[in-house]
């Protein structure tokens, strides 16, 4: 005989399961909406515009990305964060809205990335490639980290601004190299390397979509890239952890996609499931190649314990080069 205790239990267990089942088979049911906190036209942007078509055709609903542009992304990061739990409203985000932003708006920040968002895809990492004036003697990693040193405190790096991933880059060659190379941060990354190719400064870590322009026009060279492995668009550019004083160097931003820590675990397996088969696919791949965009496949825990790690990685440099924001 089956006892009432046992019996109960084993009702809950099966309506539980039925709700997730039917969770499931009902999302979505109307219009999806991705979010994205910058301009249209910029890398999240794309990103989020390349994933449209196979998620409606994957999920059977329309999908529209809207710019949310403002307040270093935390914007559309913070209407996602409060979006509810249907599941319906997600997040194209860069590094700087989940893993940076706390640091260094820690009293401005309105939403928790860590507890509010999770991670249900990586889009791909996207190195800084590090760049000098094609006339500057500077060729390999070992060059640029000898040259740093023989020239310490008279060389200067650009970047698109303060306490961005390629701001990060530079302090923490400095920090791991022992060089004395000086920040100059610029309102976007297109002056930024443009002030590289006249020698207003000695270098700028940039990303490729920025840089590549100049470097084809022969008036940049792209010396090293920020990743541990070489990037496929850049085949014989070494990376930075080559030079002496820089094993284990990496220094990334990276695109994924987020959804509301609120959405109900059926609806969050969904998306976990879903998208990073539609981020593998071999079209979105290439065309993310195009903008410097290195595809990388990870497990649902790999990637929560990948944005984890790299929100400590942001942090540490953060406090160790006293970059404070708006706090």
């Amino acid at each position: 005989m089956i006892s009432r205790r046992l019996f109960i239990a084993t009702s809950a267990a099966a309506l539980t399961g039925a709700r997730s089942a039917l969770a499931q088979s009902t999302y979505p049911d109307h219009t999806m909406r991705i979010l994205v906190g910058y301009p249209a036209g910029g890398g999240v942007d794309l990103v989020a515009r390349l994933v449209v078509d196979p998620m409606r055709e994957v999920l059977g609903q329309p999908v529209i990305v809207e710019n949310r542009a403002g307040a270093a992304a935390m914007i559309a990061a913070q209407a996602v964060a409060k979006a509810g739990n249907d599941g319906h409203t997600l997040l194209m985000a860069a590094s700087g809205e989940i893993a940076v932003n706390k640091h260094l708006y820690k009293e401005k920040m309105t939403y928790q990335p860590e507890t509010e968002l999770v991670p249900v895809a990586l889009a791909g990492i996207v190195p800084c490639v590090v760049v000098v004036a094609d006339a500057s003697p500077v060729r390999t990693p070992a060059d640029l980290i000898a040259y740093a040193k023989a020239n310490k405190g008279k060389l200067s790096f650009s970047s698109s601004g303060v306490g961005n991933p390629q701001h990060l880059a530079g302090e923490l060659m400095n920090k791991m190299a022992g060089t004395d190379v000086q920040h100059v941060p610029y309102r976007g990354s297109a002056p930024a390397v443009t002030d590289v190719a006249v020698g207003a400064v000695t270098m700028s870590f940039s990303s490729l979509a920025a840089a590549l322009p100049l470097i084809q026009a022969g008036k940049i060279r792209a010396v090293a890239v920020t990743s541990r492995e070489r990037m496929p668009q850049l085949p014989d550019v070494a990376p930075l952890s080559d030079a002496p004083g820089l094993a284990g160097y990496e220094l990334l931003n990276w695109f994924a996609m987020f959804a509301p820590a609120s959405s109900s675990p059926p609806i969050l397996a969904r998306l976990a499931e879903v998208m990073p088969q539609i981020m593998q696919r071999a079209d979105i791949k290439e065309k993310l190649a195009i903008q410097g965009i290195v595809s990388r496949s990870m497990t649902d825990a790999e990637l929560r314990a990948f944005v984890r790690s790299e929100s400590d990685k942001f942090a540490a440099i953060i406090q160790e080069a006293n970059i404070t924001l708006g706090n």
